[in-house]
């Protein structure tokens, strides 16, 4: 008897879209390992300001912004204000903007599944997926952010459940864990932007250390923030000369 296959043979776009996926949760796993510490190191720092174990995770979830979820606890743990956090929140946040605008073309969908799949760029997803000339693989970036999200809201939860045996977290190191990575980026992204990018990261410094000492916790961020989106306009003014 004729054995009849009734599916259909999945497309070449499917294929890609598949081989791509997997390929980005390779690409992402190394990733993924360093982003649980910072989970769970989230995690526990929100425990020892006293925050609400629930609103812990669901922030993550609803974030999944590391640099913008430590600036809040940040300013917050300092004694500083709700809005000033907020504030640098949405700052440190604001590079995301133009990393989705390059991404939006190589989304599918409608609006809604297009904004869904934009919550996959981050920085390091952003960087892998990138193929020059301003392109993008869509299905690597969406594969390389999974492993982080799901290590980024686990190690969240493993933190918030462990946090009040553990304590003060700084007693671990955990706290360098954070400015470590960052400091990893910082490094690379120095490398890459050349003379002006040095010039920019040392102002911002600079003005994020002349005013610890006499500023409200959270305004130093602020500061150094603009301090660094002075190099950014003098990049994009000089790219386009």
């Amino acid at each position: 008897m004729l054995d009849i296959n009734l599916r259909s043979p999945m497309s070449t776009d499917e294929r890609h879209t598949s081989d791509g996926f997997a390929a980005g949760m390779r690409a992402g796993m190394p990733f993924a390992l360093a982003t649980i510490l910072l989970g769970i190191y989230f995690g526990v720092l929100s425990q020892s300001l006293g925050w609400d174990a629930a609103a812990s995770v669901l922030f993550s979830i609803l974030t999944f912004s590391g640099s913008a979820q430590f600036a809040v606890a940040a300013v917050l743990g300092a004694g500083g204000g709700t809005m000033v956090a907020i504030l640098a929140a949405v700052i440190l946040n604001a590079r995301f903007l133009p990393m989705g605008i390059a991404v939006a073309p190589y989304l599918k969908g409608g609006r809604w599944r297009r904004a869904l799949e934009a919550q996959a760029v981050i920085d390091s997803s952003w960087a892998l997926a990138s193929r020059g000339n301003g392109r993008f693989d869509r299905a690597y970036l969406l594969g390389a952010t999974a492993p982080q999200a799901v290590a980024w809201m686990g190690g969240t939860a493993v933190g918030v459940l462990i946090g009040d045996g553990i304590g003060d977290p700084n007693r671990l190191g955990l706290d360098m864990v954070f400015p470590v990575l960052f400091l990893t980026l910082l490094i690379g992204e120095l490398k890459a932007g050349g003379r002006r990018a040095m010039v920019a990261a040392a102002l911002a410094a600079i003005v994020a250390i002349a005013l610890l000492p006499i500023t409200a916790p959270g305004i130093p961020v602020l500061a150094c923030c603009a301090a660094a989106m002075v190099g950014l306009y003098g990049r994009s003014t000089g790219a386009g000369s």
